[in-house]
């Protein structure tokens, strides 16, 4: 698709648009020929407002050259409102959600009058309500004539939106399918070789016995986390699901000592296995207590991707690889070259810089710098946004395997079957409450909706 655009050169091979060969030599004459690209990795100016980003070099200007800021603004909350998002237009992009700013995203293609739209991984960030919703205004360009390539690797929404399938593995072509004559199972088993199940768990893996190592009690931190309390056992995993703007996210950061927090306790289980309670100010805090965060944006929080591999894996333990003044490189590349052999990192070696790798490998690199330190309570939140099926599974196996362990795991995620296929217990949060509380045994995505909905009107 970049080379398509115009952000890459090919090396060969032909590209025809309206049958005829084309060579954009960069995305903006591509976009002049109706082809928009909405990326995986967002494209936005976190200092500017929504309305700035949606028109930057693009403006409406009105009498001698000024900007017509109320031109602007209204046109850009009609497309808000096509998607049906409530941002308003002079919100700056810093403030909003992963999710949020995705929108905002597809809103820019929008409002290019694309006749070729190419989406990649657009609900990676999303919850259901807002795919709902991206599902009806592509289903709306698709009765105008507009024509759509859909990067995705959640099946579900394969098989609900497109017309034909095409597979690609390691860089290859290996075949298209007509949607409708195929099943799931039939385009797994394209993507990774293998078919994988993605069966809901149907109980608990947690001991009875199990002790708390985390329990939050009342914790306020601005709009977004209004008295939260929840408890997290040794070898759990704990899923929290909610729509976007729910405030997991801001949750977890707040436990983290990212957000600052207005009120509240949280105790930890100490090495003599009673719980205490910790003040956690910065995240240098909660990493002294054992706790290791993976952001749902790992480019922004999670990894420094001008840096190797090895340099990322061990960020969070430098002080373990310091010979006086210096670091020492061979036990720095020895550590992480084992946690590539452990997690199966395609990389050609620990010296690659991270900016090179594929989402999914990228995200195993923020794995592998939390289990250098060896933290007893990790939050994963949406820890398989934007990989691959392949990759997904050897993450699940991962986190599994951590907490057969005794880790113990918070899991944020947006995607409904992960959320029933990993978690021992689910907390679901609604307009920065927790609205309710389910056993795996008993949880379903109608009871999960349920709860997710209590306080929407």
């Amino acid at each position: 698709m970049k080379i398509l655009t115009g952000v890459y050169t090919k090396d060969a091979g032909t590209v025809l648009v309206d049958g005829k060969e084309v060579n954009y030599k960069n995305p903006q004459e591509a976009e002049k020929a109706g082809i928009v690209f909405i990326y995986q990795e967002l494209n936005v100016m976190f200092d500017l407002t929504v309305e700035e980003n949606l028109f930057m070099g693009k403006e409406i200007h009105g009498k001698f050259g000024i900007c017509d800021k109320k031109a602007m603004q209204k046109k850009a909350q009609e497309a808000l409102n096509i998607l049906g998002v409530n941002i308003s237009p002079k919100t700056v992009m810093a403030e909003l959600s992963v999710g949020q700013q995705q929108m905002v995203e597809i809103c820019k293609a929008l409002m290019a009058d694309a006749k070729v739209i190419i989406m990649d991984e657009p609900t990676a960030a999303l919850t259901q309500s807002e795919t709902v919703a991206l599902f009806k205004v592509i289903e709306s360009l698709r009765k105008k004539g507009v024509s759509m390539v859909y990067i995705s690797h959640r099946m579900d929404e394969i098989k609900t939106i497109t017309d034909r399938v095409t597979v690609m593995r390691d860089g290859g072509y290996v075949g298209t399918l007509i949607t409708a004559d195929s099943t799931k199972e039939d385009i797994i088993n394209m993507m990774v070789g293998r078919v994988i199940y993605e069966d809901p768990k149907e109980h608990s893996m947690v001991a009875p016995d199990a002790p708390v190592v985390l329990k939050v009690e009342n914790l306020n931190a601005g709009k977004m986390v209004q008295n939260v309390s929840f408890e997290l056992r040794k070898g759990e995993i704990l899923g929290f699901s909610g729509l976007m703007g729910a405030g997991r996210t801001e949750t977890a950061r707040a436990l983290f000592g990212a957000d600052p927090k207005q009120s509240g306790k949280i105790s930890i289980r100490g090495k003599d296995g009673q719980l205490r309670e910790v003040t956690i100010n910065s995240p240098q805090d909660a990493v002294k207590y054992g706790i290791g965060y993976l952001s749902e944006d790992r480019k922004r929080y999670g990894i420094v991707v001008q840096k190797s591999v090895a340099e990322n894996t061990t960020m969070a333990t430098l002080e373990k690889f310091m010979s006086g003044p210096f670091i020492n490189k061979k036990k720095e590349n020895k550590i992480a070259q084992e946690y590539v052999e452990q997690l199966a990192t395609k990389t050609p070696g620990t010296d690659q810089l991270v900016v090179n790798l594929s989402g999914g490998n990228q995200q195993k690199v923020v794995i592998a710098k939390w289990l250098t330190r060896d933290c007893d309570i990790l939050i994963f939140d949406e820890p398989t946004r934007g990989i691959d099926v392949g990759a997904k599974n050897e993450i699940y196996k991962l986190m599994n395997q951590l907490a057969a362990e005794g880790k113990a795991i918070i899991m944020i995620s947006s995607e409904m079957t992960e959320i029933l296929r990993m978690s021992d217990r689910i907390v679901v949060m609604c307009e920065g409450k927790k609205t309710g509380e389910l056993d795996i045994s008993e949880a379903t995505q109608e009871h999960i909706m349920n709860h997710a909905t209590r306080n929407i009107n």
